[in-house]
């Protein structure tokens, strides 16, 4: 049997809300696959909700800038080590530097990227990054890039630096477009249309949503229906078209672009460090270690 750390166990009631003895036993079944693990306790109904998708851990910043006419565009995320060289003036400068280079280039490959010459400098975009770790202290990354080309000008919106995201439309109403990037910064869907939600996570969720009506009794035909009812509302939560919008939850997104006879074709969102997990530190016991030596 897989052993089960401390650590495993309260990340999953963190994340989960169960008690510590149900989450225990959940890593045991899943072998300690935390993912497997929450599916176990969702199926018993003992998760309150995943609370937490991902450790979000790395700091950076999220930048985005389009050609003059609005149909080209770059999104990139940048990464430091810490908020306050996040905020960095030299930092920032890196990365809009870096940004107007992949603009330029019209690439989302960081390694070519690396190896090309910094907008408006001589030394390489990995040369300025070697150069910005010697001044700031802290590692920097290049995470990841997104080039979008449109024959429609592109909705873009940035919150605060750490969330970036790109709309591709079929219409030329920036402001819709504006606002419906706006609106999957807020709501974070994962697709579009309830059509585009991929067949295992559907399988994954009619697996779930069975094992939670199974134990309430009822005749085999209300379970299937409560079931399909649940996934229903599940494809809608995830889908752009099915969410209620941002500014007025009275209407949907698919309402909206009705009403405005436009249409969504593709949307890229970036929220800096997400999937990125960071090693939490025992300040206490680094401590007590150093007046130990």
């Amino acid at each position: 049997m897989t052993a089960i750390t401390a650590t495993q166990v309260r990340e999953l009631r963190e994340r989960t809300g169960a008690g510590m003895m149900e989450c225990k036993k959940a890593l045991e079944i899943s072998h300690g696959d935390m993912e497997q693990a929450i599916d176990e306790l969702r199926k018993s109904g003992r998760a309150k909700a995943d609370k937490k998708a991902s450790r979000v851990a790395a700091e950076g910043t999220v930048i985005i800038l389009t050609s003059t006419d609005g149909r080209k565009a770059v999104m990139m995320e940048v990464n430091s080590e810490t908020d306050f060289v996040a905020r960095d003036e030299n930092f920032l400068a890196f990365a809009k530097a870096a940004a107007q280079t992949a603009l330029a280039l019209q690439t989302q490959d960081v390694s070519q990227l690396l190896a090309s010459p910094l907008q408006g400098h001589t030394q390489t975009v990995e040369e300025a990054r070697q150069a910005l770790i010697t001044k700031v202290g802290e590692n920097v990354q290049i995470r990841r890039i997104i080039l979008t080309i449109s024959t429609a000008p592109l909705g873009t919106y940035v919150h605060s630096g750490r969330i970036g995201v790109l709309v591709e439309m079929d219409s030329d109403q920036l402001e819709l477009a504006r606002d419906i990037a706006m609106h999957v910064a807020a709501s974070k869907p994962l697709v579009v249309a309830p059509e585009n939600v991929s067949q295992d996570l559907i399988a994954k969720e009619r697996e779930i949503y069975s094992a939670q009506a199974a134990s309430s009794g009822k005749p085999q035909d209300i379970i299937e229906k409560m079931v399909n009812g649940r996934l229903k509302k599940y494809l809608d939560e995830v889908s752009l078209l099915g969410q209620p919008f941002v500014k007025d939850p009275d209407i949907t997104v698919a309402s909206l672009l009705s009403k405005h006879k436009a249409k969504v074709l593709a949307f890229t969102r970036f929220e800096v460090g997400e999937g990125i997990e960071k090693a939490v530190q025992d300040f206490a016991a680094e401590v007590m270690s150093q007046a130990a030596r």
